[in-house]
């Protein structure tokens, strides 16, 4: 890997001079290298939104192994030319994957201790489990939870550290955690009915002042779970990175090491480049702040390397690693895209066990049907199915069991279903195999007057975008493209009555042609994964009658040239 430290020309001959060097030499030296003493360079290593990958995919890409080569080389390269290295992550470590679910995120905890992890920021799934599992977490971790903003209500402080001071190669940083205020919208709020998320921005000079009364730094930086908008603009998410960083005085915070959207940060302007793994990055810089995030699931190590000089920080070289990700040639066969990294041989046997418990936790028998729930391609694109009410009642109950609110009712495109369970036992398995794709559950409520003209537009889908129903009791007229809607989870319809149903943000976010509402002011994204909510489902249902799902005759009809028909498909 090449040396991509201090990459800055010379800037005067007088550098030279102090340095030593003959004019000759100025052609081989940057500015850096020239200032000797009087300047030092540091790398920040960074990931984010690990969510369970501690394993390489099936198609061989990212996996902790492989991370841990990359990150090996870009330490002994840096500390071969005298800087030093800080590795952190943007959190978000849990919930992802089933072999990291079911085993408390353990594996991958485990992993971030071998990689050598040197602080986090919470992450808002971090509380997708009890405060208990949180707490072991956290004992395990050989790296501090960093969160100024969380508040235990019941001894009147955070509930984890506000920050840590970091000495990379002679310079003292303190390292800010934060984590994004929406958190307990998102997760069940039982577990974090103790806690008290503030308002970051609110948060962040409070911390300074904290800082400066009682530690002696050069610089400060944050390492936050909040996600990277462009130019600002967050929507109905709760602000991230971008406003963060406006809202100081510039100089106050250096840079922000983020995660929570998921996205590679290369900007072009105050607009996303167009990013393809291998391409050259420029992370974004707002109000002297640099901020950096590393897309997800550790697909890509992002690389920092920084120079500091006469009290400036300058970001001398960036770059989003690709960990042996993959695409297709021209025969449509999967190769990488860079030459392949090889497995760290220690992090790989360490953790194989954990991959093969979790394969096997994958079919232990979680419940058992007495009947097959239909979920063939032929059908349930084209007609109500016992699977399709057994998909939204999960999901709809999800929603009213954990977020305060009550479901009227769901909604599930049929493209998403893309199998049916047989009769007999069921498996995790078996659940991956109905809902591969790790869609979140999202709900959202409207009015009466949105529910009908959103009912509408759905209804009339055809193949993949066909609608699964629950609790739904209406007329559809397919020429028209109107629906009469006679009652919504059990309570007769009103124009003017709000009502809430779930739905997976695929479909949220126009996937199959379904109209755009994650916009929607009411729009909640859990960011918990539909298998995960439908296994749930079977955990707490052992036993189901597949008859107790048929759906119930004549509640929803279909109608085209005045003839009942089966969907408007027909």
């Amino acid at each position: 890997m090449k040396n991509i430290l201090c990459k800055c020309l010379v800037a005067s001959a007088v550098l030279a001079t102090l340095s030593g060097c003959s004019n000759d030499d100025d052609k081989n030296l940057t500015a850096c290298e020239a200032a000797g003493d009087a300047c030092t360079s540091f790398t920040v290593i960074h990931t984010n939104d690990n969510h369970g990958r501690f394993w390489e995919n099936s198609n061989g890409e990212y996996g902790m192994a492989a991370r841990k080569t990359v990150i090996d080389q870009i330490r002994h390269e840096v500390e071969r030319a005298g800087g030093e290295t800080i590795l952190l992550s943007g959190g978000d470590i849990n919930t992802g994957v089933p072999e990291s679910d079911m085993q408390q995120a353990i594996p991958d905890f485990m992993g971030m201790n071998l990689l050598g992890y040197d602080a986090m920021a919470v992450g808002n799934h971090e509380f997708d489990n009890p405060l208990s599992t949180l707490d072991m977490q956290s004992t395990l971790a050989n790296f501090p939870m960093l969160a100024a903003n969380i508040y235990d209500k019941n001894a009147d402080a955070r509930y984890f550290e506000p920050y840590r001071v970091f000495d990379i190669n002679g310079v003292k940083i303190a390292i800010i955690g934060f984590t994004t205020v929406d958190t307990p919208k998102i997760v069940n709020p039982e577990n974090v009915d103790r806690l008290t998320f503030t308002n970051p921005q609110d948060e962040l000079p409070i911390v300074l002042a904290e800082i400066e009364a009682n530690e002696d730094v050069d610089m400060v930086f944050a390492v936050t779970h909040m996600g990277h908008y462009a130019d600002g603009n967050h929507g109905t998410e709760a602000a991230g990175d971008v406003m963060l960083a406006r809202s100081v005085e510039q100089g106050q915070l250096h840079a922000i090491i983020g995660g929570h959207s998921q996205n590679p940060v290369c900007m072009e302007g105050d607009e996303y480049a167009d990013f393809a793994p291998g391409d050259d990055c420029k992370p974004d810089q707002q109000n002297g702040t640099y901020i950096m995030q590393a897309h997800e699931w550790g697909k890509y190590v992002g690389r920092a390397d920084f120079e500091y000089m006469d009290g400036e920080l300058t970001l001398a070289e960036y770059s989003l690693i690709p960990i042996n990700l993959k695409q297709e040639d021209e025969s449509g066969e999967l190769v990488f895209i860079t030459e392949e990294i090889e497995k760290d041989q220690i992090v790989y046997d360490t953790l194989l066990p954990y991959q093969q418990r979790g394969q096997e936790l994958l079919d232990v028998v979680i419940s058992y049907t007495d009947g097959k729930f239909e979920g063939d391609r032929e059908v349930v694109r084209v007609e109500q199915t016992n699977l399709g009410n057994l998909l939204t009642t999960a999901y709809s109950e999800f929603v009213s069991n954990n977020f305060n609110v009550t479901a009227d009712f769901g909604v599930m495109n049929s493209g998403g279903v893309r199998a049916s369970i047989a009769e007999g036992d069921i498996s995790y398995r078996d659940v991956l195999t109905v809902q591969p794709f790790g869609n979140f559950v999202s709900y959202v409520t409207m009015t009466g007057a949105e529910v009908e003209d959103y009912l509408a537009a759905v209804a009339v889908k055809t193949g993949g975008g066909f609608p699964q129903f629950n609790h739904v009791a209406m007329d559809v007229n397919c020429d028209a493209e109107t629906v009469d809607i006679a009652s919504l989870g059990g309570r007769s319809f009103d124009l003017e009555d709000d009502y809430t149903f779930s739905l997976i943000h695929f479909s949220a976010a126009g996937g199959d042609d379904y109209p755009v509402i994650n916009q929607h002011k009411n729009y909640i994204d859990t960011q918990l994964t539909d298998a995960a909510v439908f296994r749930e489902y079977f955990v707490a249902n052992p036993v189901l009658s597949a008859a107790d799902y048929a759906p119930v005759e004549g509640q929803l009809n279909f109608y085209r040239n005045g003839a009942l028909v089966k969907s408007c498909a027909q």
